[in-house]
């Protein structure tokens, strides 16, 4: 019964992303300078030119085929780091961006 609630909750919550495409599956990183680089990386590893960087505010943005993509890096209670990527603008061009972005991520992290 409660996996059969949390399918039910995991579908509901994924039905209204559709305005924003974040990414699923960034892993926790064991510190905020290593979820920091390897957000930077990742986005620079699959082609994404960079606009603006905030490291105080864990906020990187940059541009790829005419997509923005937004990285958040965010602190956890347990000391650790957590990225996610969003984009703003339509995916067309690309739609498999994200999804590759949170792949080199995850593996710049060692996960």
């Amino acid at each position: 019964m409660k996996n059969f609630i949390f399918i039910i909750l995991s579908v509901a919550l994924l039905a209204g992303c559709a305005a924003r495409t974040p990414a699923v599956g960034a892993q926790a990183a064991r510190t905020y300078d290593q979820s920091w680089s390897a957000a930077v990386d990742a986005l620079r590893a699959q082609g994404v030119r960079i606009t603006s960087q905030d490291r105080a505010a864990g906020v990187v943005e940059g541009v790829s085929k005419g997509v923005t993509i937004a990285a958040n890096i965010k602190k956890q209670a347990d000391g650790s780091a957590r990225a996610q990527f969003n984009t703003k603008g339509t995916i067309n061009s690309d739609p498999g961006l994200i999804r590759r972005i949170t792949k080199s991520y995850n593996s710049g992290i060692g996960q």
